[in-house]
Order: C-alpha cells, then structure tokens, then sequence
C-alpha cells in the first residue's frame, strides 16, 4: 500500500470534539456529542457545520452543535419525503413511455434500433438491459420471464428494472415525433422541457438517495422555465420542486400529503433553519400550491 504524507491521520471521537471546540463551536452536552459522532461521521456532519464558517478555521459566534444537529435532521427529513414524490413521478414516467413506446413498435420493439432515434446507441444499450437482467434473476419477475417466455421482456417488464436515469436516457434516444406526443399528450409541455426537467429530477433523485446535503447547496443545472411561469428557475431546490409539480399526476395528493408535511417539517424545525438556503421565499406555499 502506498503511503501518502498528504493525507490525514484519523482522528479519535475526542480528537474531533476538539477540533470543533477550538473553532468555536458551542457544545452543550458533551456526552450526547460523542455518542453522536459514534454514529454520524464526522466528515458527513463538516459539510453542515461549513455553512457557518466564518472563515477556514472559526465557526460564526454562536454556533451550536445542537442547532447543526438539528440542521442535519431537517436536511435528512426533507430527502426523504422528496423521495416518496420522486418515487411517484418515476413510475408514471415508466407508464407512459412504455405504454407509448410499445402500443407504437411492438411489446419487443426496444430492442430494434429503428424504434429509436439516429443517436441512439443501441449496442450499448442491449448490454445494459442483459446487465440488468442477470443482476436481478433472483428478482420473481425477472425468473418469470426467464422461466415461462425465454428470457422475452416486454417493455413495460423491463423498464421495472431501468434507473431514473437510465429511462432518460430512453426517452431522450426516442424519435422527436414520439417525445413531442408524449410530453404534449400527458403532461402538456414541449419535449425540450420535458427533457430537461427529467435530467434535472434524476440529478435531485441521485442526491437525496446517496444522502447528500440540500441545506445550503444548489445544483449544477438551472431546469428550464416554462413559459407561464412568473420569472426564471434557478438552481435552487425550491427550482426544482416547481417542476416535480408539474410532472405530478395526483395534484390532491400533492396538497394534502407533499406540502402537508413539508409545511409541518418546516414548522418543526423554523428556529434552525433559514428558508432561504433552500431557495424558499415568503410566499412559497402560494406558489407550490396554485394551479
């Protein structure tokens, strides 16, 4: 193993309570600290206590471990109800491209190049639905098919297995004629947009899912504005719940339950958090909730 003088040593559990102390770092139970510092690490919990960095080496006057820690569980919260709206926003994603898609060219018709569009890279394409297929033979749809069809996948099957990225990437590489009927018919929008907001709830999807930070941190794209909208998206996280309002199906559902809980998680924890680290302004709820 090569050694590197670069890198550094680790640090003990008391270690990393003293390096928060000499940054000025308020810590009003020292016990329930460690303890959590045990099980969160350290490096994970920097990026939160990053944001009040005065400058490389001192927290702003007043800065708690209670109140990062409190940080830390809103952020954590608000990953997973984003979750439970992406989850939903993919699967009538998978639905319509693959009721579309197969009705237009056939149960098997993905697996002809001429179903898709010049750029499309069908080769590589078929050896990621071949990957997919043996990293799931345990799945009981998968065994199904191997067993009863032959190893014969009809569409709306195997795209149960396709990532959120990897559906962009399908309905990207579909003829513009197809993309402009399926944006238009459900979801009333020009297939540029469509494109764009997909990649845009993919990034968001693959950040809450590996735990990243929201608090604070805004994304390297800035979706597309629709045409009706009253100004221009940003990068922000608010930015991007705009457009998972307009891709969600179940406008009763995203009242009641999404913005239900988001107002109480925001309530629950109002003392801590400033809205405005995640693109939230005054009249945020007005705005996610007009038709």
């Amino acid at each position: 193993m090569n050694y590197n003088p670069s890198v550094k040593n680790p640090a003990t559990i008391q270690g990393q309570i003293d390096k928060l102390l000499e940054r000025g770092c308020i810590i009003e139970d020292m016990d329930e600290a460690k303890k959590t510092l045990v099980n969160i690490n350290y490096y994970r919990l920097a990026y939160y206590f990053a944001l009040f960095l005065e400058d490389k080496h001192h927290y702003r006057e007043g800065t708690s471990f209670n109140r990062i820690m409190r940080i830390y569980d809103f952020d954590r919260m608000l990953r997973s109800l984003l979750l439970s709206v992406l989850e939903e926003i993919e699967i009538t994603m998978r639905a319509v491209i693959s009721n579309y898609h197969a009705l237009k060219y056939g149960a098997l018709g993905y697996l002809n190049a001429s179903s898709f569009d010049f750029h499309h890279k069908h080769q590589p394409f078929l050896s990621k639905i071949d990957r997919m297929i043996e990293s799931n033979t345990d799945e009981d749809l998968v065994a199904h098919h191997l067993t009863k069809y032959g190893g014969a996948f009809p569409l709306w099957v195997i795209m149960e297995l396709f990532s959120f990225g990897t559906l962009n990437c399908f309905y990207l590489d579909m003829h513009p004629q197809d993309k402009k009927e399926i944006a238009e018919t459900n979801f009333g929008i020009n297939s540029k947009y469509l494109e764009n907001w997909l990649q845009c709830l993919s990034d968001l999807r693959n950040h809450c899912a590996h735990y990243n930070r929201l608090y604070g941190n805004g994304f390297s794209n800035a979706p597309r504005t629709p045409s009706d909208y009253d100004g221009e998206l940003g990068n922000t996280l608010f930015d991007y719940i705009v457009i998972m309002k307009r891709l969600y199906k179940r406008p009763e559902s995203w009242e009641n339950n999404f913005i239900s809980e988001l107002k109480e998680l925001i309530e629950r924890y109002r003392d801590d958090i400033d809205l405005l680290q995640i693109g939230f302004g005054a009249d945020w709820e007005k705005e996610l909730t007009e038709n």
